[in-house]
């Protein structure tokens, strides 16, 4: 039987009955115990964190009266529950904000399984997920989103990736909500859109992180994306606040906004809460990171690279005198054999995974880019655009000679890495990873969001060898460099970005999308899918680059589609 052929029908089934266009569609009415009590689900069903023989499934209900419920759960080989597979009971409760998980287990790998919740003559919209495969599985498919601002604009590239029939599994890299005010950032569309941000005010207790959570998950396409696959997450900083680390966050004011510490504790609760994540350790919901093995073709281990360990991020602007960076200061203070990002405990943990993983590629789930970005100062410091420093580049090249004073020490100023935030701003702990494998010889493919843009690097170790790749996805709806340098033409920036950051292999600053990634025994390959809009809700989608990499130590890089 074709594998495929049950994810066919179901996409079809969602297109049919709607539930990819509204969430009204998903509710027919209420549910009723005979007691009283009513509910309702209107945030969809979910799913998460497959294993070869479990799931876990998710939803939320909506009572009436502020007491718990007990919802059945079914697992079914078919949507119509024909062919049932495992059920049974879960609470629902105040204390965990109605939200219900479930770990099912007793499944077979690499099948597929549809699910659904019920309060009395009430059933949920039914979800569709899918095991892991077992070892000699062929191909995996994997859809790569992060950075979804709900103000922003529509949630089109769920809505897209939804209607895929062939996606095994999705990753979220982080940013799956933002924590902004209601006028705070990328919100200038959002009452024209109809999507004002809720609680008004920014997010910092509870109460304030679970109703934004419960904005985001009434949206039509993020439920229909869950209904359709299974989703592995990791935070990035915006589930608490605008560039976290272990003790705080820029966007938070302890002075106005209480202690960080309480404030980070309410922002993981509430996402543990809604999203359907199977904890490492139920005693530290801050453990995020583990592990996920796609037979023996993929271990996908996923990394925390922003709240356990993290330090502060370097000020670069502290190394600035004018138009002069001390770089010199900048790069001792920058290596800092201290300085941690990972810690210690984690980077251990990493390592023996990598090193016992029996699958031929290790892909690293993380946030932040962990190539290299080292960018010329005065583009940094904005002394001069883009565009400018391309032709300096062109008259040097070409005719050297007529070169400015100005010009001259414009292109003689030191590169820097441009983003503190990311791995640049750690490189010890990038060397870390990198030894890992280059002493296991494995093939290393890391998968990143953060960045809003979209990426495609060769990772290289502090000796110039060649490692592995990083293929990074861009934004479901935040704003990326075009929004900073909107005086820029977008296709030639990418390209003199392109030029100028040597690992660098693809750049794409403008436009919204996912990353979808399909390995095989022979490549990882990468699609680049843009929608065309977020403004509207009709919009088309095209595959901007197609990339790859080969296995093997003489490849292991950036390389064309065959």
């Amino acid at each position: 039987m074709n594998p495929t052929a049950p994810r066919r029908r179901f996409v079809r089934l969602l297109g049919a009955t709607g539930l990819l266009a509204t969430s009204a569609a998903w509710l027919q009415g209420c549910g009723s115990d005979g007691d009283g009590q009513e509910v309702v689900f209107a945030h969809g069903v979910a799913s998460g964190d497959p294993l070869a023989d479990r799931v876990i499934l998710w939803t939320r209900a909506t009572p009436r009266l502020d007491a718990p419920v007990e919802l059945v759960w079914q697992v079914a080989d078919d949507a119509g529950f024909a062919r049932p597979v495992r059920s049974g009971t879960v609470r629902a409760t105040p204390e965990a904000d109605f939200t219900a998980k479930v770990d099912v287990t007793g499944l077979a790998p690499g099948r597929t399984y549809f699910y659904r919740f019920g309060f009395g003559t009430l059933f949920s919209s039914v979800g569709r997920t899918r095991t892991l495969p077992a070892a000699g599985v062929s191909g995996v498919r994997l859809a790569v989103f992060s950075c979804a601002n709900f103000p922003a604009g529509y949630f089109n590239v769920y809505a897209d990736a939804a209607r895929q029939d062939d996606i095994d599994c999705a990753l979220h890299l982080g940013d799956y909500l933002y924590e902004y005010a209601k006028d705070g950032y990328a919100s200038a569309q959002s009452a024209a859109l109809g999507r004002v941000s809720v609680p008004a005010h920014e997010l910092v207790t509870l109460s304030d992180y679970r109703r934004r959570y419960a904005q985001y998950r009434s949206d039509p396409d993020l439920q229909a994306v869950h209904a359709a696959m299974p989703m592995i997450a990791v935070w990035d900083d915006h589930e608490v606040a605008n560039n976290a680390w272990r003790d705080g966050a820029e966007n938070h004011d302890p002075a106005s906004e209480g202690p960080y510490a309480a404030r980070r504790a309410a922002a993981l609760q509430a996402y543990h809460e809604w999203l359907p994540i199977r904890l490492p350790d139920p005693a530290r919901n801050d453990r995020i990171y583990r592990s996920f093995d796609f037979g023996d073709l993929v271990s996908l281990h996923m990394l925390d690279t922003r709240l356990i360990a993290r330090d502060r991020q370097i000020d670069r602007m502290a190394y600035v005198n004018g138009s002069d960076v001390d770089a010199a200061r900048f790069a001792t203070d920058l290596a800092d054999p201290a300085r941690q990002l990972l810690g210690a405990e984690q980077t251990a943990w990493l390592r023996q995974a990598i090193g016992a993983s029996r699958a031929g590629w290790q892909m690293l789930g993380q946030q932040v880019l962990m190539a290299r970005m080292p960018v010329p100062s005065p583009l940094l410091l904005q002394t001069v655009t883009v565009s400018e420093y391309a032709r300096m580049l062109l008259k040097a090249r070409l005719a050297p000679q007529t070169l400015t004073a100005q010009e001259q020490a414009v292109l003689a100023a030191p590169s820097v890495p441009y983003n503190m935030d990311a791995w640049d701003g750690y490189p010890n702990a990038r060397e870390a990873v990198l030894a890992m494998a280059t002493e296991f010889d494995r093939e290393l493919v890391v998968l990143t969001g953060d960045t809003h843009n979209a990426w495609a690097s060769n990772l290289q170790d502090a000796s110039g060898r060649q490692v592995g790749v990083e293929f990074a996805g861009p934004s479901v709806t935040s704003p990326g460099f075009e929004d900073i340098f909107p005086d820029e033409d977008p296709a030639l920036f990418a390209s003199a970005l392109e030029q100028l950051i040597g690992p660098l292999v693809y750049a794409d600053t403008s436009r919204r999308g996912y990353l979808v990634v399909t390995a095989t025994r022979d490549e990882v390959r990468a699609d680049w899918r843009y929608v065309s809009t977020i403004t509207s809700r009709q919009y088309t989608t095209t595959v901007g680059k197609s990339l790859r990499t080969l296995p093997g130590a003489g490849n292991r890089r950036v390389v064309p589609v065959a």
